[in-house]
Parts: structure tokens; C-alpha cells; sequence
């Protein structure tokens, strides 16, 4: 799980870089993209606790999030 744990941490800063780039940049985008980062965390919190009120182990959890982190950084990166 800890290299998981540490994947999940390295993915997680690039989408932060990719954001920051595009909130610099100025972009149309970018204010749409603040309110989408908010509302992210706002549903992964709630996503995670019902995961593991279902049973799920931390790493199931880890796993999720990853999936949401690389979509984040597709959608970024995609022009």
C-alpha cells in the first residue's frame, strides 16, 4: 500500500501543477476549473467514507482516487 500512498502523492502534484499553469495562463477556463477542484474534494470525501462504511480497505480507497487524479490529468492535459 505505501507505494500506492506514494504514486497517488506524485500524481496528485502534477495535477496541482497542471492546474496552476491553467489558473496563471488566465484562461477562460480557469474559474470553472476552481469550482470543479472544490466540488472534487467536497464528493472524494464523501466517496471515501461511504467506501469504507461499505467495507472497503484503505487501499480500495487509495486505488479510487488515483482513478480520479488520472482523469483529472487527462482532461488537463487534453487541448
Amino acid at each position: 500500500m505505501l507505494i500506492a500512498v506514494m504514486m497517488l502523492v506524485l500524481e496528485s502534484n502534477c495535477v496541482v501543477a497542471l492546474r496552476m499553469l491553467k489558473f496563471m495562463s488566465g484562461d477562460s477556463n480557469a474559474l470553472l476549473e476552481a469550482h470543479l477542484m472544490v466540488r472534487e474534494k467536497v464528493d472524494a470525501v464523501f466517496e471515501a467514507t461511504a467506501y469504507l462504511m461499505a467495507g472497503a480497505s484503505g487501499e480500495d480507497v487509495i486505488h479510487r482516487y488515483r482513478e480520479h487524479v488520472a482523469a483529472n490529468t487527462e482532461r488537463l492535459t487534453v487541448r
